[in-house]
């Protein structure tokens, strides 16, 4: 059998825990890609363990990348769909989940800004107060 030495793997593929091993991923998480349709899974021979690609290293690394980066499973589907040279419609998903992460930024900005005001009138409040001033103002009515 040869063996790739870079890898150390041999040339017919990897079993799934190689792969796992390879990707810095669980067994589990490769399955669950399988199942959802974002790697192959390979044909298992009669005798033996199926043997994936070394090509599928990568891919499950662009899946773990992206993900990092914010992009759903199914933009993730969509990115791999593409051609590599297609990079005006992966810029497209790219703008569009900018666009996403800025707004949830503003929130959670907002939110903050929010929860300093909270924090100051607590402070602020009076010792022997009916009630504290962050409870009270979380049961006021929304504007």
């Amino acid at each position: 059998m040869n063996t790739n030495r870079a890898t150390g793997h041999s040339d017919t593929g990897l079993t799934i825990g190689q792969l796992a091993r390879a990707a810095g991923v669980n067994v589990e998480t490769i399955r669950y890609y399988q199942r959802i349709d974002l790697i192959n899974e390979p044909v298992k021979p009669a005798q033996g363990y199926r043997r994936y690609p070394t090509t599928s290293v990568e891919r499950i690394r662009f899946i773990k990348r992206a993900q990092e980066l914010g992009f759903s499973l199914n933009e993730i589907t969509d990115l791999l769909s593409l051609n590599d040279g297609d990079c005006s419609e992966a810029r497209v998903i790219a703008e569009h989940k900018q666009e996403v992460i800025q707004q949830r930024i503003d929130d959670l900005s907002a939110m903050q800004r929010e929860l300093t005001k909270l924090i100051k009138a607590c402070k602020k409040n009076i010792s022997g107060q009916d009630r504290c001033a962050i409870i009270a103002t979380l049961a006021k009515a929304r504007r």
